[in-house]
């Protein structure tokens, strides 16, 4: 099986170049050749974001086989190709971890014919995902009533700092804001310390793993009546989702939620803990799982005191009983305690840097680590789609695409004539 280059629903007509449905893109590694089709392979996506939430989701789509056109300003392209170092080859690391599976379309949208291209597209695409500030999209032309009313199947996906309706929509939204608004931050760091946003941009990736969801649930809807709709996704909406049992803490107790650090607010000893020669995650989240770890750290007893025989003592208990537990554990180091641990069955776990995650003979095991070949970067590692699918598995196809790579490929299987191709290149508005 030929690598998928574009998703083509049989009869329709979508941009594909001709003789480019089918054959291994530019830059594909052979290993990739033959991935499996996807189960999204018949939806083209016109992606219209840039920097994080939009590419993340829009590469989901791509890993599950959608043919993804990533639109970018040329000259520039998306802000995140100069977001370095550190760079590999001429691309930035953070630009090439959120867009492999993708085309690239280079093409000004603040010129006539270019805009024009970009709505010819967006006639024959499944999906539109765009991040752009609400009013954004619409001042161009580009906005839901404008594609829809010429494409009515469309599923239009938006990704903002605030969503597109309240006080505050048109605000611009950012990653850090929106952890810091959504309470994430109140809970996030150490007892004694300050609020501490997440060590990745988790508003901008909880955003665009609804925006996927969203999308897929539209698209589920459209099977049976026909019909698009739009998706409206916010960065502090999805991260407010994700207080979950916090949230419903304070709901039942009124008391406002506080920082534990690694601990659990309900949980106890559920939380990391130095080792002689590192440091430790313990997960003891029963009664049963407890009197297993006191056994594997040779204090039996501690099952049976009475400020820690069941966990809400525990909880109730934990400034007595956490320092007892870090004075035993420091005793040995790491990997003595990660055996004597599982060999228990409580739940243990090793804190690795990334450099050891990414070695981590489970994570590798998976293929969470794919390898593909980029035309300027070499040999590019990557971290792979979590999606597991027994028939219609994601895949890592093709590299994240170069600015423009695609540009008279798309527009082509749209019927531009190369002499339209010539001409647009030549007043700009085609990179």
């Amino acid at each position: 099986m030929t690598v998928h280059q574009t998703g083509v629903r049989p009869g329709a007509a979508h941009p594909v170049a001709p003789g480019a449905a089918r054959g291994t893109a530019p830059g594909t590694s052979p290993d990739q050749s033959s991935a499996p089709e996807g189960p999204l392979r018949d939806l083209v996506v016109l992606d219209l974001s840039r920097i994080l939430s939009g590419p993340f989701a829009t590469m989901t789509l791509a890993d599950l086989g959608a043919d993804v056109i990533k639109v970018e300003q040329p000259g520039h392209g998306d802000d995140t190709r100069q977001w370095g170092p550190p760079f590999q080859g001429e691309e930035a690391a953070y630009y090439l971890s959120v867009n492999r599976n993708k085309r690239s379309l280079a093409v000004d949208l603040k010129s006539e014919e270019g805009l024009a291209a970009v709505r010819r597209l967006a006639r024959r695409a499944d999906v539109v995902v765009e991040n752009f500030r609400p009013g954004t999209a619409q001042r161009l032309g580009l906005g839901y009533e404008d594609l829809a009313a010429e494409n009515p199947g469309l599923i239009y996906a938006s990704i903002s700092g605030y969503g597109q309706t309240g006080p505050e929509a048109s605000s611009a939204g950012y990653d850090a804001i929106a952890q810091a608004r959504s309470g994430i931050m109140s809970v996030t760091g150490e007892t004694d310390g300050p609020p501490v946003r997440f060590g990745v941009s988790g508003s901008d990736l909880i955003a665009g793993t609804w925006a996927v969801i969203g999308i897929l649930a539209a698209l589920h809807e459209r099977d049976r009546t026909g019909r698009g709709q739009w998706v409206d996704i916010s960065l502090l909406d999805g991260s407010v989702s994700w207080l979950t049992y916090v949230a419903s803490g304070y709901f039942a107790s009124g008391e406002t939620p506080k920082r534990y650090g690694s601990a659990h607010p309900t949980i106890a000893p559920y939380q990391a803990f130095p080792t002689a020669d590192g440091w430790i995650m313990v997960a003891v989240g029963n009664d049963g799982l407890w009197r297993r770890f006191t056994d594997a750290v040779g204090r039996p007893d501690l099952a049976e005191d009475p400020r820690f025989r069941a966990n809400p003592l525990r909880v109730a208990h934990r400034d007595e009983l956490i320092p007892l537990l870090e004075e035993i554990l420091r005793t040995r180091p790491t990997a003595d305690w990660l055996a004597a641990l599982a060999d228990a069955g409580v739940p243990v776990g090793p804190i690795q840097t990334v450099a050891e995650a990414v070695r981590d003979p489970q994570v590798l095991a998976r293929g969470m680590v794919a390898e593909i070949e980029h035309p300027t970067a070499g040999r590019l590692r990557t971290l792979a789609c979590p999606i597991r699918l027994t028939r219609t598995p994601a895949a890592v196809r093709t590299p994240p695409p170069l600015l423009g790579q695609h540009s008279d490929e798309v527009l082509a299987g749209l019927g531009y004539s190369q002499d339209d191709l010539e001409r647009l290149h030549a007043t700009g508005a085609l990179g």
